[in-house]
């Protein structure tokens, strides 16, 4: 079936581009112009996946994240010209999958939104036909029908992506994962020394999980190599 986009872009020209390469991709694809009317096309036509950009009127890309996450687990790829290491950190906490700093190329724009949606895709599918629905460690369990963890009885909410690295984490309970193995099993990309976005989701991932992030039992670091976990 048809996969669609909502595009969130203030600027008539970069949508208008964005819009022709989507749909020469075979995508159907909503585009808005403000957070307003992008808020309310996500209820309407309830999209596979959205591309943001943060700096749109009426309702910031921030503010507008925020309230998609209240509802929805839909893929959501920050585009945006504010490319500080601050930006991509408050996006990324606030539930977004994957930042694309302008200008990109439509080649790499449109192969993340394919690895994106496949990764959504392949998530739904597989869970439905599964029997094993919770994942547990000491005390944390990991319901894959709700994207929740469970911690000694606190009910927490994850984003997509904080969610998969936990998933990895729990079925591989005695590996060692690099970042760049990470990045290459939860993003299903090459890893170009990405470290900030892998740094970004283990810090938010520690904060919802851990009794101490500073101090983390869970998801521990193994220093010179990279993440496990427990002990």
């Amino acid at each position: 079936m048809q996969k669609s986009i909502l595009l969130i872009e203030d600027d008539v020209e970069i949508s208008q581009l964005i819009v022709s390469a989507l749909l020469q991709e075979n995508y159907t694809v909503h585009a808005a112009f403000d957070g307003e009317e992008a808020l309310a096309l996500f209820h309407d036509k309830e999209p596979d996946l959205l591309l943001l950009d943060l700096m749109i009127p009426k309702l910031t890309g921030m503010d507008l994240l925020k309230k998609v996450r209240e509802t929805s687990m839909v893929p959501i790829l920050i585009i945006s010209a504010k490319g500080s290491d601050l930006d991509k950190a408050l996006g990324l906490g606030f539930g977004a999958d994957d930042y694309i700093s302008k200008p990109f190329s439509m080649i790499e724009l449109t192969a993340r939104i394919h690895a994106a949606i496949r990764r959504a895709t392949q998530y739904h599918t597989s869970e439905s036909n599964s029997t094993q629905n919770l994942l547990h460690y000491e005390g944390l369990t990991l319901d894959l029908n709700s994207f929740t963890a469970n911690v000694r009885g606190r009910t927490v909410q994850l984003t997509s992506k904080e969610f998969h690295i936990l998933k990895l984490f729990m079925t591989n309970q005695s590996r060692v994962f690099t970042k760049e193995q990470i990045y290459h099993f939860i993003w299903e990309d090459d890893y170009y020394g990405n470290e900030n976005v892998i740094n970004v989701h283990i810090r938010r991932l520690r904060e919802k999980i851990e009794k101490d992030p500073s101090n983390p039992q869970y998801i521990r670091t193994i220093w010179g190599i990279g993440y496990k976990l427990g002990v």
